[in-house]
């Protein structure tokens, strides 16, 4: 098979990959459960709009030049105007996701096997004595415990109630006799006060804190104690309680910090901003479909689909081609900062990402330069090749240079939603630290890069 043939055949495969999915997305278009139909249409029209483009660039010695010159800018027009909306889309979905990311709580720790194997203490478990309070009034707890506080311990008949105190007295008792004032009857109608949720006369202050958290607990809420006041006993418990048969997880822990409190409406602003542009982006699609330039195009690559308007004396060789187009991909990537692109902070990159000045960003015009002539690399490659697979550190790498043009592209969304004018402080601060989140991922982009570029393919003998 002569050159002019391998390349004949490659173009009119393309060119009838772009007809069909012309047909498909006209079809898609006009049934309303066709939306994922066209989405895939569209898709696969801007991919053989790019290789039909960029194998009328690599290999036109071998074409018609007027034919070609005049056909491959309304491809790049038609594969531009079609990847606009879908990139605002994936934009959009990559900042909101970092935004989640970034005003979430970090992960709690797990309870150690220790810990989690401990008994809780509860109404009817024996105080520790490592972990006894103090009794009111500061005085340290007994060294030996008493044969009544023993014999209670665990409950039973003529256990004290739990307003006495771990001796058997109440609190108020002065005298430790048991007997609190107001007469023998005082304990049962304190108890039947706290029962009924009645409050303690005013007299006793210290009597009603102490009993409202208990009866906070039994209605399953952790009252913390008053300042000043002296800890809960151990058999108050120390968690709330669940209502039964609830068997539910506590909640997820809220946003925290200053982050959260501007993050929701720095989401709401990326998503009012991106989504206009989603919707005109569109919109020129529509257009696009329905005007005679895009019908140009279209008959001209039916012509493409028949035959290729090769020049007369096309019998060369494909190879000095596709070898030049390997020669400036070299050349432009020997001229990027692979060096600094191994470190993870680029505070150039940021400054002027924050800047007050809206041109593109300096250091990524050499990256995205190296993207395009790797994809002219690649189909060249298929060219060549046919089916064959290609090598796997070009498919690494411009895996890696298409990260990173979505990184930059959302961090230059971040830094123009910041510049809208009369936002509040919090949510500028939270689309600053958006931007720096993005560009750190151009950064870390540039690395794999770098990384899958100077992998050599390993052969086996």
């Amino acid at each position: 098979m002569t050159a002019g043939e391998a390349l004949s055949v490659y173009l009119q495969d393309q060119a009838t990959d772009f007809l069909r999915s012309l047909r498909l997305h006209r079809e898609s278009s006009t049934d309303a459960q066709g939306a994922e139909e066209s989405l895939a249409a569209a898709r696969s029209l801007r991919r053989a709009s790019r290789r039909i483009g960029a194998t009328l660039h690599t290999f036109r010695p071998l074409l018609d030049p007027d034919w070609t010159e005049s056909l491959r800018p309304e491809l790049a027009w038609l594969s531009g105007t079609l990847a606009r909306e879908h990139a605002y889309a994936a934009r959009l979905e990559r900042l909101l996701g970092a935004l989640h990311r970034l005003s979430s709580p970090p992960p709690t720790t797990a309870t150690p096997a220790s810990a989690a194997s401990a008994p809780l203490p509860g109404p009817s478990a024996p105080p520790s004595p490592s972990s006894t309070p103090p009794l009111r009034g500061g005085y340290p707890p007994p060294a030996h415990p008493s044969p009544r506080t023993e014999r209670w311990a665990g409950g039973g008949p003529g256990a004290p109630r739990s307003g006495t105190t771990a001796a058997g007295g109440d609190p108020t008792d002065p005298t430790g006799s048991g007997n609190p004032p107001g007469g023998p009857h005082a304990p049962a109608t304190a108890a039947g006060r706290r029962s009924t949720g009645q409050a303690l006369p005013a007299a006793s202050g210290d009597r009603a804190t102490a009993v409202g958290r208990r009866s906070a607990g039994r209605n399953g809420w952790a009252q913390p104690p008053a300042q000043g006041a002296d800890h809960v006993g151990p058999g108050q418990g120390s968690l709330p309680a669940q209502a039964p048969g609830s068997g539910q997880a506590p909640a997820a822990k809220k946003p925290t910090g200053p982050l959260a409190v501007g993050a929701a409406k720095a989401a709401a602003l990326l998503e009012r901003q991106l989504t206009l542009a989603r919707t005109r982006a569109h919109s020129a699609a529509l257009q696009a479909f329905g005007s005679s330039r895009f019908h140009a195009v279209a008959d001209n690559v039916a012509v493409l689909a028949s035959e290729v308007p090769l020049r007369p004396a096309a019998e060369g060789d494909l190879k000095p081609p596709a070898a030049a187009a390997e020669v400036q991909l070299a050349d432009a990537v020997a001229a990027l900062p692979l060096v600094q692109a191994g470190h993870p902070y680029n505070a150039e990159a940021l400054v002027h990402g924050l800047a007050a000045d809206t041109a593109p960003e300096a250091q990524d015009a050499p990256w995205l330069r190296v993207r395009s002539l790797l994809r002219l690399h690649r189909y060249a490659q298929e060219v060549l090749l046919g089916d064959v697979p290609l090598d796997p550190r070009l498919v690494q790498a411009g895996l890696a240079l298409d990260l990173h043009r979505e990184a930059a592209d959302a961090a230059a969304a971040a830094a123009s939603a910041a510049r809208t004018p009369r936002i509040a402080p919090a949510t500028a601060y939270a689309l600053g630290v958006l931007h720096a989140d993005q560009r750190h991922e151009v950064e870390a982009a540039r690395f794999a890069f770098h990384r899958a570029w100077l992998r050599e393919a390993v052969t086996t003998p």
